[in-house]
């Protein structure tokens, strides 16, 4: 068979040439809208990604602004004060080195329980004997 029969031979009025040409280019047309269409998605993927990454990297600089705020020492004395009942060291309180002895001997003072908040999410569990 003859090569460039290829070029010359008809089917129902077509050339074969021409038939393989159109089938070419619909396989290239559907090949390239797949791509297309898979690029977008990725796109769409790629664009969900980076705002959820904004989103995470609010949220961090929220927590560390939450992270200053309870870090603040003014706050924390505050609040030893008000609920623990600590207070600062008086110059009372002080010793001297050779007075150390004295102070390990003498009875711990009995602690003092410290009163809480009952809860008001969940009822509080029942004692065991």
């Amino acid at each position: 068979m003859n090569p460039l029969a290829l070029f010359t031979r008809r089917v129902r009025g077509f050339r074969v040439i021409d038939i393989i040409a159109v089938m070419v280019i619909v396989v290239t047309a559907l090949a390239s809208y797949a791509f297309k269409t898979s690029a977008g998605a990725e796109d769409a993927d790629a664009n969900t990604i980076e705002a959820q990454i904004q989103d995470e990297q609010k949220r961090i600089r929220l927590l560390n602004a939450e992270l200053a705020h309870l870090d603040d020492p003014a706050r924390i004395e505050t609040l030893s004060t008000q609920y623990l009942g600590l207070a600062p060291i008086a110059a009372r309180q002080e010793i001297a080195l050779a007075g150390l002895p004295r102070v390990a001997g003498a009875p711990a003072p009995a602690p003092q329980p410290i009163p809480i908040a009952p809860s008001t999410d969940e009822p509080a569990p029942p004692v065991k004997p």
